[in-house]
């Protein structure tokens, strides 16, 4: 007898039909192969209705929990009056520019687009226009989108570290060329790049924290060392704080560290999960791309007013004195709640993170680069987090992918999960 595919079959096997891999982001299939059809606060609720507590977060965008009453209130209040429109200013842009500029220490001048492959791609074509140089430097391990010259050298295998690693067919050979990958926190190395073919680097790119590797946090003598470095050799030092920007503050990661880039990039939480990207940063350098500047900058979508004010509702939560206290404080529940059951079970594992973003690696430090992270084992670390979506725990399932809190967990949120995580790393030990 025939049996009924369930609700969640009968999606992904339409998606599959029409579209490549039935998903639309390279990274969105994982095992197990999920269909969620709801979203609220800290959860997520699968097609036959099991709940799941979310730590994925779509890789950190709802800081505030999802679908937040107040911002979809405020975005589809600015529905209501005005959609795309294309020309001109607008009311709702100019504000949410002056507020970055208020709260973020690099921001003299904003513009606006919609994601942070956007974001980045503007910043660099921006800095090989100003020096009139080609080359760039990334750093291994860090993702800064998906366009040729920075999609490359993320997470590699181990005989790929120290040469180009392209992470798709069809990237021009001479973008791929002229990006220099280094190791993370190794300023000797940079120092020595840029003796050597300083005059040729247009500009040094990094993930302020690499969160795309999980959590890896960076020496302040190195960014400070960047900023010297570039401002030496007349290169443009580009921040990339799409992930931790207004995650780790309003300020993003470097108002804590005290160092300011010349450029910004910021995405993801900007909007709570609306479609939001900034580029932000030096007045003198933004002004290129002026109508009629020597820099092209342009987009149907760029500061659509629904995301916009959903910026600006986000912003007006996290300016309370009490946000950031209550989110960082939950990010030290949970990993001070790892730490002690690392501790308990004798297990060969780290807990890392900052503010509100955690994982368990699973293997012992130091971890200060990429390379460190080799010595991760990627088997058990996918295997713990099958074994806690099992229990209603939901951190996406792929190695070193990093976890994420939002202002509408609670701390029994967290208790759940320290206990899921206890039962799962009991089997372990």
């Amino acid at each position: 007898m025939a049996t009924t595919a369930s609700r969640s079959q009968q999606i992904i096997e339409q998606a599959q039909r029409y579209i490549p891999g039935g998903v639309s982001s390279a990274n969105r299939l994982v095992e197990p192969n999920l269909v969620f059809t709801r979203a609220q606060g800290a959860y997520l609720f699968d097609a036959e209705g099991r709940r799941y507590i979310d730590y994925h977060a779509a890789f950190g965008p709802p800081l505030l929990g999802h679908c937040h009453p107040e911002v979809q209130q405020r975005a589809a209040e600015a529905m209501a009056s005005i959609d795309v429109v294309g020309v001109g200013s607008s009311e709702l842009e100019a504000q949410l520019a002056q507020k970055i500029c208020e709260h973020m220490p690099s921001a003299e001048k904003v513009l606006f687009c919609n994601s942070g492959s956007e974001a980045t791609y503007a910043a660099l074509r921006l800095a090989r226009a100003v020096t009139g140089r080609q080359k760039i430097i990334k750093f291994q391990g860090c993702y800064h989108g998906w366009h040729d010259a920075v999609l490359m050298n993320v997470i590699s295998p181990a005989d790929k570290v120290g040469q180009p690693d392209p992470l798709s067919a069809g990237m021009l050979p001479q973008a791929i060329e002229n990006t220099l990958v280094l190791p993370f926190n190794d300023l000797a190395a940079v120092e020595q790049v840029m003796q050597e073919q300083g005059s040729e680097i247009a500009a040094i790119i990094l993930e302020l924290i690499p969160h795309n590797i999980g959590t890896v946090l960076p020496h302040q003598e190195f960014v400070q060392g960047l900023r010297d470095l570039t401002s030496q050799h007349h290169a443009v030092l580009i921040f990339d704080e799409v992930v931790t920007g207004f995650r780790h503050g309003l300020g993003g990661y470097q108002k804590a560290l005290g160092v300011t880039p010349d450029l910004t990039t910021m995405a993801k939480a900007i909007a709570n999960g609306f479609p939001l990207a900034a580029l932000v940063g030096r007045a003198d350098l933004l002004d290129h791309c002026r109508p009629g500047g020597d820099v092209f900058f342009a987009g149907t979508f760029n500061a659509h007013p629904a995301s916009v004010a959903a910026s600006l509702a986000t912003i007006e939560i996290l300016e309370r004195p009490d946000s950031y206290p209550h989110l960082f404080d939950l990010g030290t529940r949970m990993r001070d709640g790892l730490t002690a059951m690392v501790q308990r079970h004798g297990l060969r594992a780290t807990v890392a993170g900052f503010g509100s973003v955690f994982l368990l690696y699973f293997m012992e430090p130091p971890i200060e680069s990429y390379e460190d992270l080799l010595r991760n084992d990627a088997e058990t670390f996918v295997t713990y987090r099958r074994a806690l979506i099992k229990r209603g725990i939901y951190e996406l399932p792929v190695n070193l992918k990093r976890n994420h809190i939002s202002l509408a967990h609670t701390a029994a949120d967290i208790d759940e999960s320290l206990a899921a995580a206890d039962a799962v790393l009991t089997s372990f030990s």
